[in-house]
């Protein structure tokens, strides 16, 4: 009796904490979208676990602010308001070309294939009359993060991972969307340009790169009005009782 009290805690903490990356993976690869419900129950079932490490990894998301839970208790992925956006754009393109001008000095040979192996996935899977939105996302998300690794920086890694913990719901919106910036292979060349300035060793053509990478993405996402535009209003006392009552009655 004594042993399995000792080994079930841990047991219910590793389980939890693989319930954890999987929603983060989802999350991060823009695979749910903003305002999207989300089941504890069918969590549950899809990872074939029990409710309860579900249950401590989304109050962990939501303690990071990566998922929310509504005045009725109505678990879902956040919306973003174009400030919050413009925000995490920002810092982003600081900290990301932080950690790409500083792996175009330090990665290797083998390092710069991987990227340049992921560029070229992407680019034939753009070429292609229906490109899978899916597949766009994934490569695009494991050829960022393959360049930013290479950084050294772990802490910094960090940082970045939960920036799009925040934003990977929205971040990917003109891939998933198949935009014109799809057929234009747009990304493309920003992630041409990425790669060979990474071949150069030239920090600062790379982290141009991915600036105009993010802001390219980013401008379109604004303009395409998927975000929360209310915070651009006035916000008075009175009328944010008023929304608060009319967001429980919607939900």
């Amino acid at each position: 009796m004594g042993f399995t009290s000792l080994v079930t805690p841990l047991k219910r903490q590793t389980l939890s904490a693989d319930v954890h990356r999987q929603l983060c993976d989802l999350l991060v690869s823009g695979r749910v979208m903003p305002g999207e419900p989300l089941s504890l129950r069918s969590i549950a079932e899809a990872l074939g676990v029990s409710v309860m490490p579900v249950r401590e990894a989304v109050h962990r998301l939501v303690a990071e602010q990566a998922l929310e839970l509504t005045p009725n208790r109505v678990l879902r992925v956040p919306t973003m308001t174009v400030s919050q956006f413009r925000e995490i754009t920002s810092i982003r393109i600081n900290l990301e070309g932080l950690a790409t001008s500083r792996a175009a000095i330090a990665m290797d040979e083998d390092a710069l294939q991987v990227v340049a192996g992921m560029h070229e996935r992407f680019a034939h899977e753009m070429s292609l009359q229906q490109p899978d939105g899916a597949r766009l996302i994934a490569i695009n998300k494991d050829l960022h993060f393959a360049v930013y690794a290479q950084a050294g920086m772990p802490m910094l890694l960090q940082m970045i991972e939960s920036l799009w913990l925040r934003i990977g719901p929205i971040l990917n919106y003109d891939l998933r969307s198949g935009s014109a910036r799809v057929h234009e292979r747009v990304a493309v060349a920003h992630h041409a340009h990425l790669v060979e300035a990474l071949k150069r060793r030239d920090a600062d053509a790379a982290r141009l790169a991915l600036r105009g990478d993010i802001e390219g993405a980013a401008e379109f996402i604004v303009s395409a009005g998927v975000l929360v535009s209310a915070d651009a209003l006035p916000a008075p006392a009175r009328p944010s009782r008023g929304k608060a009552g009319s967001a429980r009655a919607e939900t």
